[in-house]
């Protein structure tokens, strides 16, 4: 007790020692993800399961603050104006940082300046479904079928720049063809038009997609990623399927305020490591669609501004209309 007292002495004393002792002893108390989506959503349950087991990894409470509202924005917005002391970090989905900031141009988010990118860990893709008794059976039936009818084709979405909208209108541009976008408030009503044959595909992350799928009520006929889906093994990837070089992936990463001591920073990485060595948690991840794929902050932070320029292309060659 005398020798840890004169440590945390000689820690006020010295000029930098108090940023140093708090980092050797981080961390001292709950750490907080904040999410930028309701609960019960395929990133706050997530963000739930990788809590439980990085607390595990930490030997301390980790908790998890849903912060919804403006496509995940609020939660990246208060994380990035918290103090860079390791006990707050966001738990973000890519579109946040990829696309929000493009669609809407009211957000006060630098992304190479406002964030301490820490890592990324799970990646999920998004599957292209129809209705179970649709006369497509392939990407290509599909494809072929919008080129000798335009605007025959619909498909719904999350609304206007929501990713599956994105994704929708990329593989419009890789094929050529001319689709009509009927944007929904979320993905269920979506979904629910799909299956009653209202609308004749969406792109649905996986996650929830394989429900539907397994339960005979809307078939697969893609998944986005350049792999197929463990979750979905029987499904080609959109390349596979014969439309060239489409590839989109979605992550789930950690992100902190600008500042967060590199100790910290590295600590928090090999802890996401750990729980991605986790078979229990790799398991959960896989039941959901997801593929473990770690990031670091440096790759997270460059694989950031890299699918944010491809939306941003994506969304200027399609005439989206940004928000005010």
């Amino acid at each position: 007790m005398k020798l840890k007292a004169t440590l945390l002495f000689s820690c006020t004393l010295l000029a930098f020692g108090g940023q140093a002792c708090a980092q050797a002893t981080w961390p001292s108390q709950p750490v907080k993800l904040v999410v930028g989506y309701a609960p019960g959503g395929p990133v706050d349950t997530s963000a739930r399961i990788f809590a439980t087991y990085l607390g595990e990894v930490l030997k301390q409470s980790v908790v998890v603050e849903n912060r919804p509202g403006a496509s995940g924005m609020i939660a990246a917005e208060s994380t990035s104006r918290a103090t860079p002391d390791g006990y707050t970090f966001n738990f973000v989905a890519s579109p946040t940082l990829t696309i929000t900031p493009i669609i809407q141009k009211n957000t006060k988010i630098n992304l190479s300046d406002d964030f301490s990118y820490v890592g990324a860990m799970v990646n999920y893709t998004n599957a292209l479904v129809v209705a179970t008794d649709s006369p497509f059976k392939s990407v290509q039936d599909l494809v072929e079928f919008a080129r000798k009818n335009p605007q025959g084709v619909s498909f719904g979405s999350a609304g206007v720049g929501a990713s599956n909208h994105l994704s929708a209108e990329l593989l419009k541009q890789k094929t050529g063809t001319d689709m009509l976008h009927v944007p929904y408030r979320g993905n269920a009503p979506a979904m629910t038009d799909v299956i009653g044959g209202k609308i004749t595909f969406m792109f649905d992350i996986t996650s929830t997609a394989i429900a539907y799928v397994d339960g005979g009520r809307a078939r697969a006929l893609a998944v986005t990623s350049r792999e197929r889906n463990p979750g979905m093994p029987n499904v080609p990837s959109m390349i596979e399927a014969g439309v060239q070089d489409y590839e989109v992936t979605g992550w789930y990463g950690l992100v902190g305020p600008k500042g967060l001591p590199d100790a910290i920073r590295s600590g928090m990485q090999q802890s996401m490591e750990k729980v991605a060595a986790n078979p229990d948690f790799v398991k959960k991840m896989q039941e959901g669609g997801y593929t473990i794929n770690l990031n670091t902050g440096t790759q997270l932070k460059e694989r950031v501004l890299r699918e944010y320029a491809l939306w941003d292309s994506v969304i200027s060659k399609a005439g989206i209309e940004a928000n005010k």
